[in-house]
């Protein structure tokens, strides 16, 4: 989701929080750290993860409570051309599923609110989070999990990721695999494997 169909940055939201850019940038790479926030893609839970950070940064709670609680401004912006290619499989009536590294929350949020804000998110058939599941990418099991989901052989998929080892755990379980970096390298990727794009 992130990286491929969603411009998912915390600084989308943060931006209004925070108007000083510097102190913005110290809050992110301090406080709300990537390393924090993966923490709950893996299965952690988020409400326990904000009164931990916030017991280690009292000064800054409020900051701290936004980030979970107004977690969809941060997936405010879809990347217009890879939606564009999503509206055309899924017209010409391929089957599409959604896996992605997240916090557990944001199944409920793909399956109803995120449409009304990215309508393209509506054309998946189903949603695998890691933080619902309990694994996450590149373990084999969250491939095997959304195979199984959607009933379909590995060797049957394309899976397509901005992140370089989970498209490498992908292939390694026996699916197909594109290296996404360009909605245009992602579609003439997709066309040379038989896609309707």
């Amino acid at each position: 989701m992130g990286g491929v169909l969603l411009d998912w940055n915390p600084r989308h939201l943060y931006r209004k929080l925070i108007p000083e850019p510097e102190k913005m940038e110290q809050f992110l790479a301090s406080v709300t750290t990537n390393q924090w926030h993966v923490a709950q893609d893996h299965g952690g839970d988020p409400v326990e993860a904000t009164r931990w950070l916030q017991a280690e940064f009292p000064a800054h709670s409020a900051l701290i409570a936004a980030f979970y609680d107004r977690f969809d401004e941060m997936c405010d912006h879809a990347f217009l051309e890879t939606a564009q290619l999503i509206q055309r499989l899924h017209k010409a009536g391929t089957p599409l599923y959604l896996l992605s590294n997240a916090p557990a929350f944001l199944d409920g949020w793909l399956r109803g609110p995120a449409h009304k804000r990215h309508p393209f998110l509506g054309h998946f058939r189903d949603y695998v989070v890691s933080g619902k599941v309990g694994c996450s990418k590149p373990a084999p099991e969250i491939y095997d999990l959304v195979c199984r989901t959607g009933g379909f052989q590995p060797g049957d998929a394309v899976f397509v990721d901005d992140v370089l080892a989970n498209v490498e755990g992908a292939r390694a379980f026996g699916m197909h695999a594109v290296h996404h970096r360009s909605a245009d390298e992602t579609a003439r990727a997709l066309r040379s494997m038989g896609l309707p794009i």
